[in-house]
């Protein structure tokens, strides 16, 4: 058996292209670490070791420096930066994830059968081939709309949102909301131009309207694949509303750098440690709600 496996592997059809490709793709990934770009030899100099000795050393809360201490002592400090700010930096940032993505779904929703060609055709499900006249015009305008509000990133909304409204959540909230209301609005898009169409199409031929297809029957139909799309796409939401706090926007972000700023590096961690909380607790909820949609 095994003489007809390296039989097999020396007879081989052999690519002199993929090698190639090989080749340069390590070259490629090798060039900077053997150019002055990456400047490994900065990590060995003793001023970069002693800040990261600094650095580490500043973790530990301020209270409990140079003294001996132990788990109760870490706790109950952690407890105290809990009941000062830590509760409500982690309300409010999960709080704007669930608004961010109720938004984004109720866009995506409705915008995406307008999005949808099989939908928006001339004759729905009764005629092959693109719509035409304003159905098509406004299939295009849709596609446009929501391919305009995923392109731009969360970030870039939320500066102008802050421009705007100030520095408080809502922001963030709309930023995330018109971002993600671009994603899921394509996916649920694609969703209902591959739902099987014999049964759309038969209603159609009974006389059902664009407006009675979609709600009794391609939204039924789509809605369990719109779910998951939309508590993936919430998980975004929440690891977002952490980061967006950095410009500003109230949240467990905007603690993180004020901590940072302000060179208390053991706050910071404090912060830092419930967003990634927040994330794992998002993360979870997200993956046995999808598995139950699966699953039904």
């Amino acid at each position: 058996m095994s003489a007809v496996l390296e039989e097999l592997h020396k007879t081989r059809p052999r690519s002199g292209f993929i090698r190639f490709s090989v080749v340069f793709f390590a070259l490629l990934l090798l060039a900077p670490l053997l150019t002055f770009f990456v400047g490994f030899a900065e990590l060995a100099k003793p001023q970069r070791q002693a800040n990261v000795a600094r650095f580490f050393g500043e973790l530990v809360p301020y209270s409990l420096r140079d003294k001996p201490s132990g788990i109760t002592d870490y706790a109950e400090w952690y407890f105290q930066m809990w009941e000062k700010s830590g509760a409500y930096a982690m309300g409010i940032t999960f709080a704007m994830s669930l608004v961010a993505i109720m938004l984004a779904g109720l866009i995506a929703f409705f915008l995406s059968p307008f999005a949808a060609r099989t939908l928006m055709n001339r004759d729905p499900y009764l005629t092959q081939g693109a719509s035409a006249g304003p159905w098509q015009i406004l299939t295009w305008l849709s596609r446009a709309l929501l391919m305009f509000m995923r392109a731009i990133p969360e970030y870039i909304w939320a500066f102008i949102f802050l421009v705007l409204f100030g520095p408080s959540a809502w922001p963030a909230v709309l930023a995330l909301a018109l971002h993600n209301a671009g994603v899921l609005g394509r996916l649920q898009a694609e969703t209902i131009e591959n739902l099987n169409p014999t049964p759309l199409r038969s209603l159609r031929a009974l006389g059902a309207s664009r407006f009675r297809l979609f709600f009794a029957a391609i939204a039924p139909m789509s809605f369990s694949r719109f779910l998951l799309f939309f508590f993936a796409r919430w998980e975004m939401c929440v690891r977002e509303s952490t980061v967006l706090g950095l410009i500003g926007i109230v949240s467990l972000g905007y603690y993180i750098q004020d901590a940072r700023a302000r060179n208390f590096y053991d706050e910071m961690l404090f912060f830092i440690l419930l967003g990634a909380l927040l994330v794992v607790i998002g993360d979870v909820l997200s993956t046995v709600l999808r598995r139950y949609l699966r699953r039904d």
